[in-house]
């Protein structure tokens, strides 16, 4: 039997899973890490942390076959956006990787948004191109603050010495012995670099944000021929022949093949994406228009709104406030207030506002407290926020012309009923919970699964897919009207201090 072995690299941890041909689970092998806060507003990662982890997971997963060369290919999907620079000869980094999450270029791109390029506000040729807005979030800027800081790199850029990359292009590079520099048309749109109607890296916003085109990736197709794995790497020589960034890559997981059908991922942050098909649809209430994936050079395009704390809020409160002892405390204190927080609203703008509101300066907030507010409640408020804000998302995506009848969810947050109920509740449409919550490395898989041959296509790989649960709206119109205008509330607060 065939197997795949599929590579998650994430913003806290790395996994490595084994599926066979039927798309069964045989193995699977997990390390977490930490961030590093230099100072507010400052996300990185240490690049060699996340290559180590990952080969040790890889490593685990293939000591549990009896025969490795069974493994006909290898899927990766990472954490978009965040910004990788090493040298060309001996992949050595420069600097540590510039997470998602950072937000140290925001005066950076305040200039750019007002800057005007080829007649033209460049905020608009970036919208124009990329279907993106000018933010901290994407790889830009945070390149250019690499090349701009860290001691003679730009002058080694322009000689073309180093590579920059997204984690799937780092990775790639190192699994092939640096034979391969490349990424995927997803990760690519991610850069704020890349035309996606196009399908090239523009040669505008590269001159405007002033990157050498020596140090940008070959783009290829989601299923590609991205060499094979060095076997003094894993080894065994293995070819990497699937490749996306995570959210995209759970967009295939959860089989959203068809116009419309949209997924919400739950993990670090929150990201929702909508396919829209072969349509490139402009949003008018900040959402970003990117590429879900591209298949034989034909490409399917996205309506995704990105929230950036999720997950990462629940590790603050155990790490950070020590409100609880493990992720199972937010479940509980939930069914302790029985979905009630008193009045109490929670936003978590810990690292900034993302869609619709792209506030990278604004901060968190808990408001409604008493004397009578429990810690539960707090908790619970938490929770709710990413729901509150995926509804924000979704009425954004309703403005802006997707018509969205049920919503498929994934990511390790998922396995708690609470928290998919209120989705439902507040969302009021249906919310559809896989048997197989993890469909991001599941995403990975199946385009590594097309490029070995196991999958025909993606409606075959749709097969796959299964319900293990579905959350139906339960709320009144009245009590569902009361709670999203608390949390509104509570956000215009937030704002008001932003802009003061």
């Amino acid at each position: 039997m065939r197997h795949i072995l599929a590579l998650d690299q994430g913003t806290s941890s790395s996994r490595a899973v084994i599926y066979d041909e039927h798309g069964e689970v045989v193995a699977q092998a997990q390390q977490t890490f930490d961030l590093i806060f230099p100072a507010q507003g400052w996300v990185e990662l240490d690049p060699e942390v996340i290559w180590q982890t990952t080969v040790a997971c890889a490593k685990e997963v293939l000591s549990s076959l009896s025969d490795a060369s069974l493994v006909t290919g290898l899927g990766i999907t990472n954490q978009r956006e965040t910004t990788i620079v090493w040298d060309r000869q001996t992949g050595a980094c420069i600097y540590n990787a510039i997470v998602w999450q950072d937000s140290r270029t925001e005066p950076d791109c305040e200039v750019f948004r007002k800057l005007k390029f080829a007649g033209q506000p460049l905020a608009t040729l970036v919208s124009e191109q990329t279907g993106l807005v000018i933010d901290p979030y994407f790889s830009s800027t945070k390149l250019k603050w690499i090349l701009d800081n860290v001691g003679g790199a730009r002058d080694r850029a322009e000689r073309g010495e180093l590579c920059f990359g997204t984690v799937d292009s780092f990775l790639i590079w190192r699994l092939t012995g640096g034979a391969v520099h490349a990424t995927d048309a997803t990760n690519a749109s991610r850069t704020q670099l890349f035309d996606i109607q196009r399908q090239e890296w523009s040669s505008e916003l590269i001159a405007a944000f002033e990157i050498p085109f020596s140090v940008l990736p070959e783009v290829k197709d989601c299923v590609a021929d991205y060499g094979s794995t060095r076997s003094e790497v894993l080894g065994v020589t293995i070819p990497i022949l699937g490749v996306a960034g995570d959210q995209q890559a759970a967009l295939i997981g959860q089989g959203c093949f068809e116009s419309g059908q949209t997924k919400s991922t739950y993990g670090t942050g929150c990201f929702v994406i909508a396919n829209t098909g072969s349509e490139l649809v402009r949003s008018t209430h900040k959402l970003l228009s990117t590429v879900g994936y591209r298949l034989n050079g034909e490409t399917t395009y996205a309506l995704e709104g990105s929230i950036f704390i999720a997950g990462a809020g629940v590790k603050w409160l155990q790490d950070g406030l020590g409100l609880i002892s493990d992720v199972q405390d937010t479940e509980r204190a939930f069914v302790e207030t029985g979905g009630d927080t008193g009045g109490v609203y929670f936003v978590p703008a810990l690292v900034g506002l993302g869609a619709p509101h792209w506030q990278p300066n604004a901060t968190g907030l808990i408001t409604g407290l008493t004397l009578d507010s429990t810690k539960a409640q707090v908790v619970t408020a938490l929770l709710q926020a990413i729901v509150f804000q995926t509804e924000e998302l979704l009425r954004a995506m309703a403005h802006d012309g997707a018509r969205i009848g049920e919503l498929r969810i994934d990511g390790g947050m998922v396995v708690n009923d609470s928290l998919c109920q209120f989705l439902a509740d507040i969302l009021n449409i249906d919310v559809l919970r896989p048997s197989r919550v993890e469909t991001t490395v599941f995403g990975a898989a199946v385009l590594a699964g097309i490029g070995a041959g196991l999958y025909a296509d993606l409606p075959q790989a749709a097969q796959a897919w299964r319900l293990e649960r579905k959350f139906s709206p339960k709320f009144d119109d009245k009590k569902r009207k009361t709670l999203t205008e608390g949390y509104q509330l509570a956000v215009r607060q937030v704002l008001t201090t932003v802009t003061q």
